[in-house]
């Protein structure tokens, strides 16, 4: 075996090897993408546009405050369902009273505003992959944001404005054009 038969050899590997990963040369692109699409390759250092960074800390702070607000459901909930139900009495039938029950329901609305807060915080620190299904979660993200705002409004006023301002710009920040090219595949 020659020095040229190994080396040959090297460089078909290298080449099947990049073309699988959507970098070999112009048409071969992704397996099962057609048109030879792939990912445009992130220059070092290259920084995430404006608009994908603001959308970014949008969600990380959509995420803490629902984490906040979750956390206080569930460490809480006899408060809450007392305050969002009223007093129970003592007329109860069984040894259950009402308030245990209404409790139990303030735990898991506390479970599932934790569950979005985690499904927030996660795909804004995904971000930096690029990965084309990160826009559409967060744009749905966003939409499951937007009730919140309209839940606390006739409570309080002020957290249903605090929560509708970054709810909003987290729907239309992710149909903005640096955060389409941001996270899209792209023709070579």
């Amino acid at each position: 075996m020659n020095s040229d038969d190994g080396e040959s050899g090297g460089r078909r590997r290298r080449q099947r090897s990049r073309a699988c990963n959507g970098q070999g040369p112009a048409g071969t692109g992704v397996p099962g993408l057609p048109g030879g699409l792939a990912r445009e390759p992130i220059p070092p250092g290259a920084r995430m546009p404006d608009a994908v960074r603001s959308l970014r800390l949008l969600m990380m702070g959509l995420g803490g405050m629902q984490a906040v607000l979750g956390l206080a459901l569930v460490t809480r909930s006899m408060v809450v369902a007392t305050a969002v139900w009223g007093d129970g009495g003592s007329s109860s039938p069984c040894c259950t009273a009402p308030d245990d029950d209404r409790a139990g329901m303030v735990v898991v609305a506390g479970l599932l505003v934790l569950a979005v807060s985690a499904w927030g915080v996660t795909t804004a620190l995904k971000f930096p992959t690029r990965h084309q299904n990160l826009r559409v979660s967060a744009l749905a993200y966003g939409w499951t944001a937007l009730p919140f705002s309209l839940a606390f409004f006739p409570v309080i006023p002020l957290l249903g404005f605090a929560w509708l301002v970054p709810a909003v710009l987290a729907v239309i920040r992710p149909n903005q054009p640096e955060s389409r090219a941001w996270f899209n595949l792209r023709p070579l």
